[in-house]
């Protein structure tokens, strides 16, 4: 079965507020100086990717989990971005077509 993405149709409220909620933490730690440089480069990453409304909110959520998979075990990843990153991911989650 096909899907035409080229009509986007709107979100339901609970996937907006996720995808919302999600889009600020991860500005907070790619805002933050003391959280290196690979990790906020990530989190701009996952931003953009849950911005692109070419994809499903389903994509655009699990790519957004696999690109925050590697930054949360990074060893030098302070511990108050990492909590963010895996509140992110559980924010992400539930997210389905």
């Amino acid at each position: 079965m096909r899907q035409d993405h080229s009509e986007v149709s709107p979100l339901d409220p609970e996937t907006q507020k996720s995808i919302d909620q999600s889009k600020h933490l991860l500005k907070q730690i790619s805002e933050d100086s003391s959280v290196p440089r690979n990790i906020r480069r990530a989190a701009n990453e996952a931003i953009a990717v849950l911005e692109n409304e070419t994809d499903s909110p389903a994509v655009r959520a699990q790519n957004a989990i696999s690109i925050l998979d590697e930054p949360s075990q990074d060893p030098n990843c302070p511990n108050h971005a990492r909590t963010k990153i895996w509140h992110v991911s559980s924010l992400l989650e539930p997210i389905r077509d």
